[in-house]
Formats: C-alpha cells, structure tokens, sequence
C-alpha cells in the first residue's frame, strides 16, 4: 500500500529499515536472508521497511532486488533509489521496473559520496540530484520520460524525500524541502534528531508546505556510536545527555538504556509529525515495544 493513502486516511505511519547483504539471495528453499527475516520480525507493528541503497557506498545486493524478498515476505517495502551510481536512463529505468515489480513506495535520494564507502576508486555518476529524480518521478507517474516522451504506461509510485532539521542553516535545508515538494515530494523521512526543541523549531516552519513528515528516530546502540557519529557524519549531532546516559551502564545493559531513550524521543516527538521512521542499524527488536507503547499513549 502507498504511505500517501495512509497519510491520507490520518494513520500515523512507522517505518524500518534495514540493509540489504553483501551477496546473492538465492535462497534454493533455504533460509532467508538475515534482513528480510529482520523486516518479517516487525511487519506487524511498521507499515513499510526501508530497503536502503549501497548505503554508505557500500557495495550490497541491489535494493531494488531487496525490496522484491520483502514483498514476497508479506513486507511493504520502501524502495530507496539514490543518484550516485546511476545515470538519468538507469533511474528512470530502475523506476519503471520498480512499479513493474510491485513496488509503491521510492525514496528518492541523492546518496553517500563514493569516498565513504568501499569502492573509493569508482567513478561516481550523480547525474542528477534528488531533486531532479523527484521531477523525473513525478514526470514517470504522469506517463512521460524525462524528454517528454509518451509511456505505453504511467507508473504509479508515492515519492518520498528526506530532510535534515539538524542542518544549518536551516533556512537552506527548507528551502530544498520547499523544492522538492514542488517536483514532486509526497512525504518526508528526517535524518535523525535528538533535540525537541530544535525538533519543533524546523516542523514550524516546515508545516507551511503541507506535506507529511516522519521523523527520524536512530536508535544509538553505544557511547562508541555516539562518538562516531559525531565525528564524522555532519548535519547529525547525539547530545551529550544521551552519551552520558550510556556510558552510565554497563554494555550488557546497553540495550535496555538504548531503549528507554528511544522511548523517551519516540513519546516527545511524535506529536509534531505524522509518523515515525526507525534506524534500528539491526535492533530491529526494539521497535515492537516503541509502537506498542506509542499506540497504548494515544500518540499513534
């Protein structure tokens, strides 16, 4: 089912995510992979599971093929596309096909710069940005290409985007938000967030465009996590509260503390959006007690 009919009918939608393996998926009657197992565990407290795409830049099974094993598990994925490895024909292709597949629900993404990632000495594409893709998508679901070329027939995806409200200046990053809402944006995914106050702050001034936001709850696993995080990924800053908390217990019950603070942002911010997207980074498990106290709360 498309996120935007739920969005629609007033449900407050959770989402997953989980990333695909490094290898085939040939199962031959075996075993699932680990992460479409992962996604079948929560299927019944999220309505869709992002697949994400060679996250990082680094090289993994395709999501596009990913999201297929989810929908053949009975999962709802979301297909996230980025631009960094694809021309203007793949993209537009991948796109097509995805809808062929089953697929209702893209991602449309920039992504990670080839320098983070494992394969440092390919050649990044980034034709496009994700701005241009959500114009490409939006050209696709009203039957033509990119040139203006007719389709035999339209495809039918909701679009999706993501959004940082820890980037300042925030006035740039609502600025490509206003943008990417008028090429075709249907709802928002955030990157993560640990302050309300800056929280509120950016859906004040994001509520003007009238278009769903979910936001982004990254489940941080370790003080080494936190540290890392805010050494080298930018935009995104884990407060000290939140370091000095895990720290404060030994690592066998970082787990537990991990998800009591998720439970703690999950209950503060849940009021200002329309949803929630998990970052569980493979602690998939703490997302049924989230929701589940989440809905007993009436917040969702």
């Amino acid at each position: 089912m498309k996120l935007t009919e739920l969005f629609q009918k007033g449900v407050f939608v959770f989402t997953g995510e989980v990333g695909p393996v490094k290898g085939c998926c040939r199962t031959n009657g075996g075993p699932l992979p680990d992460f479409v197992r992962e996604a079948a565990a929560i299927k019944d407290y999220v309505h869709a599971v992002n697949v994400a795409d060679n996250q990082s830049a680094l090289m993994r099974l395709g999501s596009l093929a990913a999201s297929v094993l989810l929908k053949q598990a009975g999962v709802e994925p979301i297909f996230q596309l980025t631009c960094r490895d694809r021309n203007r024909i793949a993209l537009q292709s991948d796109l097509m096909s995805a809808c062929t597949l089953g697929i209702d629900n893209v991602l449309c993404l920039t992504g990670d710069h080839i320098r983070l990632g494992d394969h440092t000495s390919a050649k990044p594409v980034f034709d496009v940005d994700s701005v241009q893709l959500l114009k490409i998508a939006r050209g696709l679901n009203e039957g033509r290409d990119m040139m203006g070329n007719p389709l035999t027939q339209p495809t039918d995806l909701a679009l999706g985007a993501v959004v940082n409200p820890g980037f300042e200046p925030l006035d740039l990053q609502l600025l490509k938000m206003e943008k990417k809402v008028e090429q075709g944006a249907q709802f928002f995914q955030t990157q993560a967030v640990f302050d309300p106050v800056i929280f509120e702050s950016f859906i004040r001034k994001a509520e003007r465009f009238g278009v769903p936001v979910m936001y982004g709850l990254l489940i941080v696993k370790s003080p080494e996590m936190a540290r890392y995080i805010n050494e080298n990924i930018s935009g995104i800053t884990v407060p000290r509260w939140l370091t000095r908390e895990l720290e404060a217990v030994p690592p066998e019950g970082r787990k537990e503390k991990a998800l009591e603070i998720t439970l703690r942002l999950a209950k503060e911010m849940a009021p200002m959006v329309q949803g929630i997207h998990f970052m569980p980074l493979g602690w998939s498990d703490l997302i049924p007690p989230v929701v589940t106290e989440l809905r007993k709360a009436g917040l969702a």
